[in-house]
């Protein structure tokens, strides 16, 4: 009996869980998903760069005291352009209350308007060209983000991104209750063969015992 014990351990042992069982079973990344992902990421970055541009010219303006109103003007574009790098982030707490920012065409033309009040008020006296020139970068490439964006939600692609995205969520959830529902398993299984094998040899030590008497 003790030969059928080893016997029946090696074969649990065989089909145990090798490499190809535990291996983590993996989503594919959407492309489409991907590319809507890197697109955020540069019209995030255009929107810091507007708010950088901006703050520096709201000190400019404040400190010379040239202008006080284009000052203030530049305070609110960067209140404005802090908002549309939040929105790109897409946190659930700023869509909960601004639902025009789920919809890209709303997010575009918020976008634009950031773009316009960040090239407005433009330095016409020939000094700090270094800040114009910034300026007339971070508008144009917020511009075309917006106009990217308009376009694209007109063309209902807004409305794509977030059913693959609800696609995704769905899989990513269903790939994790499968996961541990399999380690579940793998452990009922580990503890049902060690029982066997322990009542294999408890079965065996009175085999032996009863022979000897």
């Amino acid at each position: 009996m003790s030969r059928n014990a080893e016997g029946e351990g090696s074969q649990r042992g065989n089909n145990g869980p090798g490499p190809m069982n535990g291996a983590r079973v993996r989503a594919r990344a959407d492309p489409f998903l991907v590319v809507c992902r890197c697109f955020s990421v540069v019209t995030a970055l255009a929107a810091i760069l507007c708010i950088a541009v901006n703050v520096l010219s709201a000190i400019r303006s404040f400190k010379n005291g040239s202008d006080v109103f284009d000052g203030i003007f530049r305070c609110y574009a960067v209140l404005i352009a802090m908002f549309v790098a939040v929105a790109e982030t897409e946190w659930g707490f700023i869509i909960k209350f601004w639902k025009v920012l789920e919809y890209w065409a709303g997010r575009g033309m918020l976008q634009i308007f950031v773009a316009v009040m960040t090239r407005a008020y433009p330095d016409t006296s020939g000094e700090k060209t270094e800040l114009v020139l910034l300026q007339n970068i971070a508008s144009y490439l917020l511009l075309a983000c917006g106009v990217v964006y308009v376009i694209s939600g007109i063309l209902c692609i807004g409305f794509l991104k977030r059913a693959r995205l609800k696609k995704e969520v769905s899989t990513e959830q269903a790939i994790k209750d499968l996961q541990v529902l399999k380690n579940a398993c793998i452990s009922g299984t580990s503890v049902l063969g060690l029982l066997t094998t322990t009542h294999f040899m408890y079965s065996s030590c009175q085999y032996k015992n009863g022979t000897n008497s």
